[in-house]
């Protein structure tokens, strides 16, 4: 029986014959992304604009979607439902945390509207008990985006760090700039769809991080081990074979990862829905870079080519002009 193959054991395609037109593109999509961020900015959810959280506890059931449509009629700014699970919860013991976003140029949900809040949920579950209200103002959560930024900020650091003491520096700057590339087209497109942004998507920026890293360390990893192999062969032909070689796990690992993200994306509910798309979008724009951004870049800073030899002497070889 044969194997199914997505992509053939040996590919020959040119990945550089029009590479500056893929970086035109890349560059352009970016400042297109960075326009939308700055002017239309992101729709924070209410870890970064403030709201409160109200636990709850009843014997019965939490039923998501009963909670979600008695407050659905109030026209609350934005409301999160989510049922807690302890394996030292007693057996009549149902924990819900509701989270309602602060309305506008409010620093955390009126009285007024908690005790609507309340009463709509009294008329689910009649037994149900307010356990704790918790408010989070806009101080803490101008804290959480500084927190966020920053936690990107130094996980790209790390990568430039990690990929130059393992590789070389122009191999570094090709990834981070791969995934800086990334990073800002999946805010643009929350941006421009005004997807609601909140902590769940900074950890899928955050996993995309690494798996557009991935990704390029695999290509990046056969590169070193094609300079090795094919000293006089020039610098673009080595990137190509390099990419080809690895072309069959780069699409099978982007499918498989696609597939679950799929299925999450169909059942999992409004809560996850928003990580799920950020990640889906990831795989797509990583898989991407890591071809055409991170490698095209090589190309044009040069490597050495003499990866047995640790002086200068092993020589750096450029793109040509023609690509």
């Amino acid at each position: 029986m044969k194997r199914l193959r997505l992509v053939p054991d040996e590919t020959f395609w040119d990945f550089f014959s029009r590479s500056k037109i893929w970086l035109g593109i890349s560059g352009f999509a970016v400042v297109l992304a960075l326009i939308s961020f700055f002017v239309q900015g992101l729709n924070y959810g209410i870890d970064f604009k403030g709201g409160t959280t109200i636990r709850t506890e009843s014997a019965q059931a939490v039923d998501v979607g009963a909670y979600r449509g008695a407050l659905a009629t109030l026209g609350l700014q934005d409301v999160i439902i989510t049922e807690v699970f302890d394996p030292t919860f007693d057996a009549d013991q149902n924990v819900a945390m509701v989270r309602i976003g602060a309305e506008d140029e409010q620093n955390a949900v009126s009285a007024e509207r908690l005790a609507e809040a309340e009463a709509a949920l009294q008329e689910v579950a009649p037994d149900i008990k307010f356990v704790s209200v918790e408010s989070v103002g806009p101080k803490v959560s101008g804290e959480l985006i500084r927190t966020a930024i920053l936690a990107v900020t130094l996980a790209i650091g790390a990568v430039l760090v990690y990929i130059w003491l393992r590789f070389e520096w122009q191999f570094a700057l090709g990834a981070v700039l791969a995934l800086v590339h990334d990073v800002a087209l999946t805010i643009g497109i929350f941006s421009e769809l005004q997807i609601k942004f909140d902590l769940s998507i900074i950890a899928a920026l955050l996993t995309i991080v690494g798996y557009s890293l991935n990704d390029t360390v695999v290509v990046f990893d056969r590169v070193r081990e094609n300079l090795i192999k094919y000293k006089s062969k020039p610098l673009r032909e080595v990137l190509n074979l390099s990419i080809n070689e690895t072309m069959s796990r780069t699409i099978m690992t982007s499918l498989t990862t696609l597939l679950a993200l799929f299925a999450l994306l169909a059942l999992g509910g409004d809560v996850i829905r928003g990580f799920v798309f950020a990640m889906t979008w990831g795989i797509f724009v990583g898989t991407y870079s890591s071809i055409f951004v991170a490698s095209a870049i090589l190309l044009r800073t040069g490597v050495k080519r003499d990866w047995s030899k640790t002086d200068d002497a092993a020589g750096t070889q450029f793109g040509d002009g023609n690509v």
